[in-house]
């Protein structure tokens, strides 16, 4: 499954012999640096249209519309721990003049299949003559590849010299001159192919493998809508079709395709719903939303049905109070006459207005139903269509989980509900990577459900939901790129934390008593200090080895037992400032057991998304604000779903070496 990757965003490599094909739509300068673990980069490991090939990787030898990189990992010094990718607009072509005035690079990362394993669209781009498009990198004796997008208005000169190269500016007119003197004819990309419908280009997993492309005729049409007078046959013989692998030759045939038009593939069309019969709604169709993939349109979708039932819930409940409003003027208007207030013209008054405002809760009733009904339908569809990081545990995307690749979208923390409509319920998602941490309420105050259960039960049940969230995250991240720590100080929660402990998937065996309390609040708050540092001084190179840079998730149980002052203290910092380098916390507490530090912790309640291990309404939606009934997700019982994906998951890190 290809990885299509973001600014920032990394990828792990399985193959180490790899090429990179870039659309560029218009003639660019390829070029590869290498550098050391210290971001050192030096003379013979810069490849380039003059020197196109250094030890591990090999680059064009002309500008061209869409440059390949040949690179071999295996073959790279060994002091090289990161290659870039560079890409650069050539001087004195007659070509844009900065990036930003053409259409968006694409590359593609393939493996020695062929088979695309990461891609990545550079938009954004200004003024910039010269990026970094993607880096491959080293860490932990594995490749990795990191979408960068960096670009730079000063052109290949500024960006060497940022790299560290002491005669940038001699370099980068070396490699202009070079690209220069051996300029090759325009030729279109190799690995794309023209479509006879409009002329743009299509991916080649996109193209039809029997199209051909009609020879033109005279004053053939292009696809910008201007008309260019057609070539003529030399014989009657059928007309061969212009191939865009080979440049073009004197007396060839012509390609009509535009150089502007965009050379990266939009994304598919969402499914169409088949068509509807009259006076009846559309049915409806899993993914009918916008996006690039269909988890994003999955994930758009379900955001879509949140919003839809917020907005006929809140007509329906305005409608409800209009009616019942006007209903009272009414009868303070018919009332208001002494002469009405007895006898039969007043209880002709009074039911009068009863009638008209179950006229109108009646007709708001129909709306609503109606709505919820359409967004019952497109539930029923959708549910059954959620990857595993959306769906529940009863989903049989779960019975046939694999370990994934990369990280999706969001993750399923629940469902929601509200009155109107108990039995429609819509997934809660949340971002990934979590932007702040989870807390699981132990506590029976403000719920219903947990006043019905006695302490121990409901301190079971949510450390419980603590463990199958830990375990949805742990599915859900590519192996090795996602910690488990665990504090119980007293040992309370031997029992639910068996699934984790059983399988190998914590980094360690739950922290016990105030001293482990503190060594593992030290080791995570040191961590978030280095990662902090490292990145506000744009040294991310200069960490540690032995440290290990996946997501941290830290589960407390029986908070505050076990806690000292500094203990607190720590923890408080985490929850401030860990998410933002990658450390994440997982609260099982009752805030009345802490309530001897007053004032003090609530900054850290606040920080945390509060969520409950049985049904309670205490979340709000961002438009209305309603009351939405929080639904946790339970595994069905019987069930072993949770300890064979946490089996995978181990398996997968064994065989990955992680």
């Amino acid at each position: 499954m290809t990885a299509e990757l973001v600014r920032g965003q990394n990828h792990p490599l399985p193959d180490t012999r790899l090429q990179i094909r870039v659309s560029a739509g218009h003639p660019v300068v390829a070029c590869a640096t290498c550098s050391d673990a210290q971001g050192t980069v030096r003379d013979e490991w810069i490849a380039h249209p003059g020197v196109p090939t250094v030890p591990g990787v090999e680059v064009p030898r002309s500008a061209t519309e869409a440059p390949r990189f040949t690179v071999d990992l295996d073959a790279v010094p060994e002091a090289v721990h990161q290659v870039n990718v560079l890409l650069a607009l050539p001087e004195g072509a007659g070509g844009p003049a900065h990036f930003g005035a053409t259409a968006a690079p694409f590359l593609a990362v393939t493996g020695r299949d062929d088979a695309e394993l990461a891609s990545f669209t550079i938009t954004g781009l200004d003024i910039e003559t010269a990026l970094v498009a993607v880096e491959l990198y080293r860490r932990q004796g594995a490749w990795k590849v990191r979408a960068v997008g960096q670009g730079y208005a000063g052109g290949l000169a500024q960006l060497l010299a940022d790299q560290g190269l002491v005669k940038a500016t001699e370099t980068a007119a070396d490699i202009q001159g070079a690209a220069g003197a051996q300029r090759a004819p325009r030729a279109e990309p190799a690995q794309l192919r023209t479509s006879a419908a409009d002329g743009a280009y299509l991916r080649p997993d996109l193209a039809r493998p029997d199209h051909q492309t009609p020879a033109p005729g005279p004053d053939a049409t292009r696809p910008d809508g201007l008309t260019t007078p057609g070539r003529q046959p030399a014989s009657t013989g059928p007309q061969q079709t212009p191939t865009p692998d080979a440049p073009q030759t004197p007396g060839g045939p012509i390609n009509y395709a535009h150089p502007r038009r965009q050379s990266v593939a939009p994304p598919p069309p969402p499914p169409a719903a088949p068509p509807a019969r009259p006076g009846q709604p559309a049915a409806p169709v899993a993914g009918d939303a916008t996006g690039w993939s269909m988890e994003e349109r999955l994930y758009n979708q379900i955001w879509g049905m949140f919003e839809d039932m917020a907005r006929s819930v809140a007509a329906y409940r305005s409608a409800v109070d209009f009616a019942e409003t006007r209903m009272d003027q009414e009868l303070d208007q018919a009332l208001s006459d002494p002469r009405s207030r007895i006898g039969s013209a007043g209880d002709a008054a009074r039911e009068a207005a009863r009638a008209k405002c179950e006229q109108l809760t009646d007709q708001a009733r129909q709306a609503l139903d109606r709505d919820l009904a359409q967004l019952s339908a497109e539930s029923d569809v959708v549910e059954p269509a959620l990857p595993p990081a959306f769906a529940r545990w009863d989903n049989p995307a779960w019975h046939a989980y694999r370990v994934p690749m990369e990280v999706p979208m969001a993750l399923r923390l629940g469902d929601l509900r509200l009155p109107e409509s108990p039995e429609l319920q819509i997934p809660l998602l949340v971002r990934l990577p979590l932007e702040r941490g989870l807390w699981v309420d132990s506590g029976r105050t403000g719920s219903e459900a947990a006043m019905t259960l006695d302490e121990g039960q409901l301190r079971r049940l949510a450390m419980d939901s603590a463990v199958a969230h830990a375990a949805r995250l742990l599915a859900v991240y590519p192996p090795g790129d996602f910690t488990v720590h665990v504090i119980d100080p007293a040992g309370a929660a031997t029992s639910s934390l068996a699934p984790l402990v059983d399988t190998g998937v914590l980094a360690g065996p739950p922290a016990a008593g105030a001293q482990g309390v503190s060594a593992t609040l030290a080791t995570l708050t040191q961590r978030v200090d280095l990662v902090t540092m490292a990145v506000r001084g744009g040294a991310a190179d200069a960490l540690p080895p032995d440290l290990d840079t996946a997501e941290q998730l830290l589960i407390v149980n029986d908070f505050p037992h076990g806690f000292d002052d500094r203990a607190v203290t720590q923890l408080r910092y985490l929850a401030d400032e860990g998410p933002a380098v990658g450390v994440h916390l997982l609260m099982v507490a009752d805030r009345e057991d802490a309530s001897a530090y007053g004032p003090v912790l609530d900054p850290l309640w606040r920080s945390l998304l509060r969520i409950t291990p049985v049904p309670d309404d205490h979340l709000a939606d961002p438009w209305v604000r309603h009351a939405w009934t929080y639904e946790p997700l339970t595994v069905p019982p019987g069930s072993d779903v949770l300890r064979q994906v946490l089996g995978k998951v181990s398996a997968a890190r064994r065989e990955w070496g992680r």
